[in-house]
């Protein structure tokens, strides 16, 4: 496999792999908003360590914008669209995810008062990063076939 074709490899893939938890947590929106705090906070325990799907996402940011670096002109703006949109998922998880993260200590401690804010916030959060996924995945995928 030449140079070219494992960063295209490496983008889709990684791409596809940011896509997986973002997705289960869109998956899992309508059966988790209805739930009490207490079992909210029950369920908020099986995330424990997904902190590692960080490693993907960091691939994910190399990956696209290596390929943004190497397209064609007819590959470079899905290339450059997929990277941009793996970027705004940063954004996203730090302006809006991580600050909750923060004030719940990872769901181990909630206020009582506005727990369903910043469940709201966290949960709607994960579902916009996951629709920015799916873009990066689709623009990704693009820019490989059109190379």
């Amino acid at each position: 496999m030449d140079t070219f074709s494992l960063i295209q490899f490496l983008a889709v893939i990684l791409t596809a792999m940011a896509l997986i938890p973002g997705a289960a947590h869109v998956m899992e929106l309508p059966n988790k908003l209805p739930m009490t705090r207490e079992a909210y906070l029950t369920v908020q325990r099986l995330y424990r360590g997904w902190n590692m799907s960080a490693f993907v996402v960091i691939g994910a940011l190399i990956a696209t914008l290596t390929l943004v670096f190497v397209a064609d002109d007819q590959a470079f703006v899905p290339a450059l669209l997929g990277f941009l949109a793996i970027v705004a998922t940063q954004i996203v998880f730090w302006t809006f995810t991580f600050p909750v993260n923060r004030v719940t200590r990872n769901w181990t401690q909630v206020p009582q008062d506005d727990w369903q804010k910043l469940r709201d916030r966290w949960e709607f959060s994960h579902a916009v990063s996951a629709a920015l996924n799916f873009i990066a995945v689709v623009s990704v995928t693009l820019a490989v076939l059109r190379s």
